[in-house]
This record gives structure tokens, sequence and C-alpha cells, in this order.
């Protein structure tokens, strides 16, 4: 080729359209007079230019191809010729026309020496196979250079003697697309690129299922340490030494023990005419809701069953059911009794001890009958709140082992004792114009009022920590010091008092004489209307005339008295 190359002219190709403008180039002239400007350095061709002598000359780096692939041509011609036309020399009859399908079948099939010294030969799809100088760049003696390190032809053919590595390293470097992915990731391919891929974490509450996949763990299990399997989620309760639990335990063993000295106290002075005074019927119901809203707060912190979870549902509202139906009972007499002193003589209905406590009784039982319906519609059952403290770290996740009651379920099962509370209040407010002489009208009042702060700033700290992640220790905690505290309210203002009374003052726990029902309720008005403050007077002639204890006596047919005293009233 570059003999013949180098012999071209213009005289002798003047079939190559386009080798003119290669000779114009290639010796910088101008084949054409009129083409030559002056002052341009562009002289005019002699065509005595040679190529080679008068220009650079290098061979195309293509030309191996070109000639390889007439030669394969030839050589499948000649394969065809050997098959077709065995022995004749020209073309034969099954060759003037020539089948291109059948051709090709030939080309496929060639194999010689190209004239670069590596093999022509064609694989199924009709592909040459791929031939490659392989390079490093190489730094020697601060001299940078390319150097053949192989040579790939089908497979690779390296000399790694001859390479380099930085740092001066000996170790071939590993050869890969992308590192294999660590336990609990995933790979991601890379689109187009089947062999790369990308490592993405199996966060959250997701473990690898496979190579390639991640899936979310049951709702109550968490991934493991290294996310490759999935484990139960931990189980809290309140705990008996949980900070959560010491303080609303100690409140409610200080309110039981204060409860039993009260119990034990009137139990033993009986017969004395101030626990006469009080009502000790209904002192006895009150002081037995008391002790039962103390002893709530160990039905909430054990730990929850199906036993545990029906009793809260009992005793829960029941202990205040008991206290408020007692303490309106009292304040609803007392009322009773005074609207009727304005009107008549004559003895209100319904307020012998008797009637007290059928009265309180059939307050307590709605309570009961609430709690029997929710029985029957929902039983009573223990469960396990995965959700509760779901959190987004998978390893602070807990499941809280609770009793099914809702915070709706809550407020309804309170409700019915937020009434009685209510309306206690209300008649606490119409009998606060009693004097203080006549009977606990006052204390209940004060007790109705603390009460009703008490449970107004459980509401926002209950349900205001609805979202905390310490809800089940929160709310617990809050509810069962709220009714601890509405006990200790009661306990505190309407029976430490006669306590003290009872064991440091016995010279004050004496019968009073009686008086009728016309004169005490005559007095008591008349004092309200005249002396608004009669009733802040201290203990003297107000109290030595008023505080009795209330008797119905039949005088006559005409004319009923009634002796009572401050407490009976």
């Amino acid at each position: 080729f570059d003999r013949y190359f180098i012999s071209r002219t213009l005289e002798n190709n003047r079939r190559n359209i386009w080798f003119a403008e290669f000779w114009e180039n290639n010796f910088q002239c101008k084949l054409s007079r009129h083409a030559v400007k002056k002052g341009s350095g562009i002289k005019k061709c002699t065509n005595h230019e040679r190529i080679g002598k008068d220009s650079s000359y290098e061979q195309e780096g293509k030309v191996q191809f070109v000639i390889d692939a007439i030669y394969a041509m030839a050589h499948a011609l000649h394969n065809m010729h050997k098959d077709l036309c065995p022995g004749k020399v020209g073309l034969c009859s099954k060759m003037e026309s020539i089948n291109g399908t059948l051709l090709l079948k030939y080309i496929r099939h060639v194999n010689f020496t190209g004239i670069a010294g590596s093999p022509v030969i064609f694989n199924v799809n009709g592909d040459a196979p791929g031939r490659y100088e392989i390079y490093q760049y190489q730094i020697t003696n601060n001299m940078t250079e390319y150097k053949i390190i192989g040579h790939w032809t089908d497979q690779l053919y390296l000399n790694t003697d001859e390479m380099q590595w930085p740092g001066a390293s000996q170790e071939v470097p590993s050869s890969i697309c992308s590192q294999p992915c660590r336990l609990g990731q995933r790979k991601k391919t890379v689109k187009g690129i089947p062999c790369c891929w990308h490592c993405e974490n199996c966060d959250g509450y997701q473990y690898q299922a496979d190579t390639y996949t991640c899936k979310m763990c049951r709702f109550d299990l968490r991934p493991n340490a290294n996310n490759t399997g999935c484990d139960p989620i931990p189980i809290v309760k309140l705990e008996w030494s949980s900070p959560w639990a010491v303080i609303p335990v100690l409140i409610a063993v200080l309110g039981i023990m204060a409860t039993l000295f009260v119990v034990v106290s009137f139990v033993r002075y009986n017969d004395t005419p101030i626990v006469k005074a009080s009502g000790r019927e209904l002192s006895y119901v009150l002081l037995t809701g008391i002790f039962l809203c103390y002893a709530t707060t160990f039905l909430m912190i054990s730990t929850p069953d199906v036993v545990i979870c029906s009793l809260r549902r009992i005793f829960l509202g029941l202990g205040m059911s008991i206290s408020y139906a007692a303490l309106l009972t009292k304040t609803n007499r007392i009322y009773r009794i005074f609207e009727q002193g304005k009107m008549s003589v004559s003895a209100p209905r319904f307020i012998s001890p008797a009637s007290q406590l059928v009265i309180t009784f059939s307050l307590i039982s709605f309570q009961l009958l609430g709690v029997c319906i929710w029985f029957g519609v929902d039983p009573s059952q223990a469960i396990i709140d995965y959700e509760d403290q779901r959190t987004s770290n998978p390893k602070i996740a807990r499941g809280v082992l609770k009793c099914d009651i809702s915070d709706l379920s809550l407020i309804c099962l309170l409700g019915y004792s937020m009434l009685l509370m209510v309306t206690c209040t209300v008649y606490a407010i119409k009998t606060r114009g009693v004097p203080e002489t006549f009977n606990e009208a006052k204390p209940i009042g004060f007790t109705m009022y603390t009460t009703c702060i008490v449970w107004l700033a459980f509401i926002p700290i209950f349900f205001g920590t609805s979202q905390s992640a310490e809800k089940m220790y929160i709310q617990t905690t809050t509810l069962t010091i709220s009714v601890s505290l509405s006990a200790s309210v009661s306990l505190g203002m309407l029976y430490m008092p006669k306590v003290y009374v009872i064991l440091f003052h016995p010279e004050q726990n004496v019968p009073k004489r009686k008086r009728s029902l016309k004169a005490v309720v005559t007095a008591a008005t008349m004092s309200n209307k005249f002396n608004p403050k009669g009733g802040l007077r201290p203990n003297g002639e107000a109290k030595s005339e008023l505080c009795e204890s209330l008797e119905t006596q039949a005088l006559g047919s005409k004319q009923t008295y009634i002796s009572y005293s401050n407490h009976a009233i």
C-alpha cells in the first residue's frame, strides 16, 4: 500500500476526484495560477512533487482493516469457487449469479492471517474479535509515557510485571464496579449496568429480605442489630419501683392509714354526740368511698390482666361515685330542710337515715349499672399497644401492656362521678347562706370547690400528654393522684376536725338541748336575714343553741317537733 500510494501522481491517479484537493493540501500549493494570491506565501504546484519526499507521509491506521476486509472477501470467493466450481479455472455456471446469503456464509467462515500478523476470523454473530493494545500511563525517572502492558484478543493478556501502581505498591487492586454490600443493605442496580449497584440501608422498621429487597417487620417486631431479621419488641408496663408509681402509692398508703384511723375513731366513739350528729350511716358510706378512691391506685399500677382490668372498670369510678353520692345526699337534705322550713314547720320527706341510705345507694347503682352494660358490650381484657411508643428509632420502640380502656372510655367511666360532683357543688352553693353552726354545708362546699379545681387541673394534663412518649406513665400518675387528692380533700375537711374534737377536746363532745323545727328554722332564717355574719360568731351562744341532733317527735295531732343538731341538718 505504501509503495502504491507513494507512486501516485496527478497523471496516474485521475480517477480519484478528491486527489487534486489532497495534492494541494499535502504540498501547500495551488494547481491554478489564478488561485495564487500575491503575498500569501502559497506557490503554484509544479507536478514534480512526490509523496513521502516533498511531504511527510504516514500510513492511516485504518488501512490494515480495509486490506483485511478485501482479503476476507477474496478468501470467501476462493472457498466458494472451490466448493461450487471444483477443478475449474474461472467462473462456472453456479457462480455466474452470486447468492449474497451464501457468500455471507463463506465470509463468516474465513480464517487467515491479516497484514498486521493477527488472525482474521468472525464469531457466530458475524463480528470480528476485538483486538486491543493495553497501555498504562507510567512515570519513569520523572518521564511520563504510555507503556504497553498487554493486549486483548478474545481474552486478556496482561504483563503484571510491567505495571505500576500508586504508592509503589505491588499488590494488584481489585477491579470491580461496586463493592459488596454490608449486612442490612440491599443492592440497587444501576440502570443499564447490571453488574454495578448502589448499597442502600434497610432503615426504620425494615429488614433485609434478600440481596435486592428490604421488607417491613411485622407490627409487633423490630429489626435486629444488623437488620437481617426481626426481633420481638420489648414489652413495658408501669413498675412498682418506678418514680411514676412511688409517689401515687405513697399518697394512697398515707390516705388509707388516715381513713382507717378515722373509721376506728368513729367506731370507738360511735355513740358520742359528735359522731351521731355527723350522720353515722352516710359518714361510713362516705368513708368507704374515700377508702376505695385510695385503693384504686394499687389497681392502676398492678400488672394488667383480665381480673385487674375488670376491677379497674368497677372501682375506678365506684369510689368517687360513693363519695359524691353521699355528699350529694347530705347537701340535698340540708337544702330541702331549710327550703321546707321557709314554708312550713312540717319536716321534709325522706330525711331519715334509712331514706338517706336508699337515696345514696340508688345514685350509686347507676354507676354499677353502666359498668355492667359495658362488661356485656365489651368484655374486659389486657392488650399490648405497639403504637403508643412506636418511635422513629426502632431501638427504643416498646409495646405497652395495658387494659383496653381508651381515653374516651375513661372519661365516660368518670363522667357519672363528675356529674354527681357538679350537682353536689351546685347544692353546696345553694346552701352557702346557712350558718356554719347549723350543719356541714360550708365544709362540704369548700370540699367541692377544691375538688372541682383538682379535676379541672387534671383534664388538660391528662389529654395534653396524649401524644407524649411517656403517656402511660404521666396519665396513670395524674389520674391516681387526682383521685387520691379528691379523697384527701373530703377526708381532711369533713372528718379530721371531728376526730380532733373527739380525741383532744372531749369536753366539746356533749349533747345540746333540743329545739323545735320551727324555732330552729326561724332562728337560722332570721340570722341570715338580719345578721349575715352571724355564722362567723365564735363558738358560744349560737353553737349552744343550734347544734342539736335531729329527732322526730309527735307532740300531738296538730304539731310536730323535730330536734336536730348542726351536722344533722
